[in-house]
């Protein structure tokens, strides 16, 4: 029997792609062990974004190609997730108790950027992370009623507030501190300083990645948090017809101009299927996300119909992934969080933790 080297077994490992780093497990970093005892392989992986539902897969792909080595009697394989983070704007230095801050955005209203964040972050959760969604819309807070949860944050020390939690994850709204239909009638000034209270103020719990949830347009709030609040990168949701398109385009640029990482587009709306007949129908045009992700170069992080029961859904307090795990949409929104995940984790690390403040007395 030949003797079974670690050089076969890197060999090996580089035929195996990583879907959402689009690179082989050696070129992607991923190995970080590989002990061999006579016909033994031992091999650890970690990976550096959130994607716990695919770890079954993975070890499986790395037991089958290992295992056909020659002399190679048995295989183990240990996958873990270890989440770091990432670099966010110049000046700027990631807020404790969060390691990656996420803002999903869109050019215009009305294309679905609050549901898909709820289910993005629902998604992100159900792959083994820590997560936290913040509602943005300071006018128009649509999370509690889309994660089922209702009542006022507690406040232990008359300062800072408690998240509030459903569904696996940590959240904070100014729906939870006024009425349902009491109007936000303030001018840009004041949400904007709501905006930063309801993210500093609020004591969230060792998160791997926060959510935002930002309004439509690129105004004072989108300012606001590209200058001040650390931003490791953001998502863009459209639809696929031009005049949503056009708006989107604004929102990336913007993104661009201010140095935030785009991780990717998601279309959403992209196709009706008729509940009673099953006919097809491109309802808002076709393609238009991944043409736009193209002509910017960044990734297109997936399609999403046009379905009665995601909205049904949010409204109803429980968000697809929750409500129903085990469907085609649920598995395209835990597709997106994984290569939104995976773009973010390919992005350059944040080191200011691992300097010491210099103090001149």
């Amino acid at each position: 029997m030949s003797q079974v080297s670690r050089a076969q077994v890197e060999t090996a490992l580089k035929e195996i792609q990583d879907p959402y780093m689009d690179k082989d497990l050696m070129s992607a970093k991923a190995v970080k062990d590989i002990q061999v005892e006579g016909d033994k392989v031992s091999i650890h992986l970690t990976l550096g974004y959130a994607a716990a539902g695919w770890h079954g897969a993975l070890t499986q792909a790395v037991t089958e190609r290992v295992g056909r080595i020659e002399g190679v009697g048995a295989v183990a394989v240990q996958v873990e997730t270890r989440i770091v983070s990432h670099a966010v704007q110049k000046n700027l230095k990631p807020l404790q108790g969060i390691k990656n801050i996420i803002a999903v955005a869109s050019g215009k209203g009305g294309v679905g950027k609050s549901t898909t964040a709820a289910n993005l972050a629902l998604a992100l959760a159900g792959e083994g992370a820590s997560v936290g969604l913040l509602d943005a819309d300071i006018y128009g807070p649509s999370q509690p009623r889309m994660l089922g949860i209702s009542g006022k944050p507690e406040t232990r020390d008359g300062k800072t507030m408690e998240p509030m939690e459903n569904h696996g994850i940590q959240a904070m709204s100014i729906g939870f501190l006024i009425d349902e239909d009491t109007p936000m009638i303030w001018r840009g000034p004041m949400v904007t300083q709501a905006l930063e209270q309801l993210l500093r103020d609020t004591n969230w719990k060792a998160l791997d990645y926060l959510v935002i949830d930002l309004p439509p347009g690129t105004g004072d709030t989108q300012l606001t948090l590209a200058q001040k609040i650390p931003v490791s990168g953001a998502v863009i949701v459209t639809t696929p017809q031009d005049i949503a398109l056009l708006d989107a385009r604004k929102g990336l640029k913007m993104f661009e101009k201010v140095d935030v990482p785009v991780l990717g587009v998601v279309e959403n709306m992209s196709i009706h299927i008729c509940s009673n007949c099953g006919h097809e129908e491109y309802i808002f045009g076709q393609g238009g996300g991944e043409r736009m992700a193209r002509d910017y170069g960044v990734e297109f992080l997936g399609a999403l119909p046009l379905d009665i029961q995601i909205r049904e859904q949010a409204d109803g307090g429980r968000p697809t992934v929750i409500a129903q795990p085990d469907s085609r949409i649920a598995e395209i929104y835990r597709e997106i969080a994984r290569r939104t995940a995976a773009r973010l984790a390919a992005q350059a690390r944040d080191y200011s933790a691992k300097f010491p403040n210099i103090v001149i007395q």
